[in-house]
């Protein structure tokens, strides 16, 4: 599996999320390539989107947002769930919420949410500030996905208006899409 550039995140956000549809997700742990389809992500537009992290400011955890595109930002939330995120540049980044597990995951493993993918995957915070184009964590060449669907993001009720903003994106026929 030959990565995408790292230029695949270098454009406008809302581009990018629907664009990592269908997209490979790998996480290579211990010889073993984990390979999940993506089927559902959410954009999260910079420090104006009050959603983002970076809205809180540039600090040690967001620091990566504010580099150059194609950079996995992976931060906990709850104290026990690590996240997957692709930085497309300027405090702006795509939340991978969902895969499809196609290779390597364990029995009973699941895709399906930002938690269980990255519990099944492998990734945690090791993974921080990783280049996305390199081994062992990369994204590589799908297929296209023919119905995309479209909503407000998952658990941002605390970011007023923009909680209702249609910034999330989805595979409109997997099973694996998360049920929020």
């Amino acid at each position: 599996m030959k990565p995408l550039p790292r230029g695949f995140a270098a454009r406008d956000t809302v581009e990018v999320a629907r664009a990592l549809l269908g997209q490979l997700l790998v996480h290579e742990v211990d010889g073993v390539a984990r390979v999940g389809r993506i089927v559902e992500t959410e954009a999260y537009l910079g420090p104006h989107d009050l959603a983002c992290h970076s809205s809180k400011g540039r600090t040690a955890r967001t620091e990566v947002m504010f580099g150059p595109p194609g950079y996995a930002y992976v931060f906990l939330v709850y104290g026990m769930h690590h996240c997957v995120n692709v930085v497309t540049g300027q405090g702006a980044a795509v939340l991978i919420r969902a895969v499809e597990p196609l290779e390597g995951f364990g029995a009973g493993a699941r895709g399906d949410g930002p938690g269980r993918l990255t519990r099944s995957m492998g990734i945690t915070r090791a993974q921080q500030g990783l280049p996305l184009d390199l081994k062992p964590l990369f994204l590589a060449r799908g297929r296209s996905v023919s119905r995309i669907g479209r909503s407000a993001r998952i658990g941002v009720d605390f970011a007023g208006s923009w909680a209702r903003r249609q910034l999330r994106f989805f595979d409109a026929q997997s099973p694996h899409v998360s049920q929020g």
